[in-house]
């Protein structure tokens, strides 16, 4: 792994800041426990055939999940779920979902009131520096009505049309 500039690391953690991202929840289930953590990067792939990515940090209890059972579920908040983001942001993925309402959909957790759902083999691991992106092929979308969560400025919010 290549050392990077210390100067070079704080600038680009400064321009990435800058940069609105969507706030999701990555899901899996291991002996019927649900686990996820919070993602800011994920985007769409692929159109034929329906793809995904997300990046999970090396250490990640989910990404381990993800490699054990070979799906994974992404929960796209809404703008009133910041506390649930934060709440899985955390490490270690054991609790994360008490006090968390979730239901199983295609054999993964799902939470409900997040205006976004896709439920996903995973086709690939590929590694990322200190991250792991996982390449998804859709196996189901719903979407729902609800304004997104972004993360902006190193803070919550939402985004509001011109």
């Amino acid at each position: 792994m290549t050392t990077t500039d210390p100067t070079v690391q704080a600038a680009f953690k400064e321009v990435m800041a800058g940069v609105a991202t969507p706030v999701s929840i990555v899901t899996a289930i291991s002996g019927g426990l649900p686990y996820g953590t919070t993602v800011s990067a994920f985007t769409s792939l692929s159109m034929n055939p329906p793809m995904v990515l997300v990046s999970l940090d090396r250490g990640s209890e989910t990404l381990e999940l993800l490699r054990e059972s070979g799906r994974f579920g992404l929960n796209i908040l809404g703008a009133d779920q910041a506390h649930t983001a934060l709440a899985f942001a955390k490490k270690g993925g054991v609790g994360k979902f008490h006090g968390t309402r979730w239901e199983l959909d295609h054999d993964l957790p799902r939470i409900p009131g997040a205006p976004g759902w896709i439920a996903c083999t995973v086709t690939d691991l590929v590694d990322g520096g200190d991250h792991v992106i996982a390449l998804g092929e859709v196996d189901v979308a719903e979407l729902a009505d609800g304004q997104p969560l972004v993360y902006y400025g190193r803070t919550f919010g939402t985004h509001l049309p011109h």
